[in-house]
């Protein structure tokens, strides 16, 4: 039967399926394509700067990028890994023996505490100061274990990791040799206008940029600068815990402060003063400076988005992706931001964000 318009209508249903059919098949490798192609449009200016000295040589091109990338960015992080799984493992020994006893801290925070702040306690919903530092003793204890055994997990699922990075480098050289070709196909592709697929490619383009560029940067100098004032006081795992900052200051606002503002209650509260307050000035004067000054530099300049679209994107991204969620969250934020801008522009004179 010769119908164009049914054939149509059956030719999009087939199209929608098998699209619907390889994306679940990519699926289980989406963290290593999309952090494939997050490198390659990191690395794309590199690449480009390469094939302008040797136009003739794609492939070498893409290669020399690859190692570029290889040496400047995965294997200091393997390193870092691998000191990380080491230290995480040697917490959770110690957890496990009984070497670390976690409630021993809160139970010497709470009997610091001035009769006022008990009096405050025992009137709240726990009955008596024991009972809230049994439970305070037992979270801390269960939230220590569970952190230390996540880390210690890296080392268990060692196969996974490397063919997920495998699979990232070997879709990074081709996107980086045939990713200007590919990204003119899938535009051409989409069923929009040109003025709207470039705002909305450049906008994809730039958050990306922004957030693995900028995000990234802020991360290693706050995870850099904790570790280093965590060794000079003493505290064991530096490695650690100036890991935990790095990956906690991906979040604007709240950031590192979730580690050592309570290490330095704990240091005041047991009578390190001197501690306390180098670990307070430290955190405050050059920790915090150092998320001021480079954040809305590297991330809110280029993304133009508020301070609190992209702390609520960045949350709800982990919760969906995990780590891989302060960049995805971002970008779904940015499209979502821009797609409406174009569906309702803002009035003339307007900030548009």
């Amino acid at each position: 039967m010769n119908n164009p318009g049914l054939q149509n209508k059956v030719f999009l249903l087939l199209l929608a399926v098998v699209s619907l059919a390889f994306a679940a098949i990519l699926w289980p490798f989406y963290a290593a394509i999309f952090w494939g192609v997050a490198l390659t449009i990191l690395f794309a200016p590199l690449h480009r700067r390469l094939l302008r000295r040797m136009p003739q040589r794609r492939n070498l091109a893409a290669l020399a990028t690859l190692v570029l990338c290889l040496v400047g960015v995965i294997l200091p992080v393997a390193l870092l890994s691998i000191s990380l799984v080491q230290q995480g493992s040697q917490i959770y020994d110690r957890l496990h023996s009984g070497q670390l006893n976690v409630g021993l801290y809160f139970e010497q925070i709470m009997a610091a505490l001035p009769p006022w702040a008990s009096g405050m306690l025992d009137r709240m919903e726990l009955t008596s100061v024991a009972a809230l530092q049994h439970k305070l003793s037992t979270m801390a204890v269960q939230a220590s274990q569970f952190v230390a055994s996540r880390v210690f997990n890296i080392g268990q699922n060692t196969f996974q990791f490397l063919m997920s990075v495998g699979i990232m480098l070997y879709l990074l050289f081709f996107l980086l040799r045939d990713g200007a070709a590919l990204a003119v196909r899938l535009r051409d592709a989409v069923p929009l206008n040109n003025e709207y697929k470039h705002k909305l490619s450049e906008k994809f383009t730039t958050v990306i940029r922004a957030t693995v560029k900028g995000s990234l940067v802020v991360a290693a100098v706050q995870g850099m600068l904790g570790g280093f004032i965590f060794a000079v006081l003493g505290i064991q795992g530096a490695v650690l815990w100036g890991v935990l900052m790095a990956f906690l200051s991906l979040l604007p606002a709240i950031g590192s402060g979730l580690i050592w503002v309570p290490v330095a209650i704990y240091f005041f509260a047991t009578g390190a003063v001197w501690q306390a307050v180098t670990l307070t000035a430290f955190g405050v004067g050059v920790m915090g400076l150092v998320d001021n000054i480079l954040r809305p530099l590297l991330v809110g300049k280029d993304t133009k988005m508020p301070d609190y679209v992209v702390l609520i994107s960045t949350l709800g991204g982990m919760s969906l992706f995990g780590l891989n969620g302060f960049v995805m969250g971002p970008v779904i934020a940015a499209l979502f931001m821009s797609a409406w801008d174009i569906f309702a522009p803002p009035p003339p004179g307007a900030d548009p964000q």
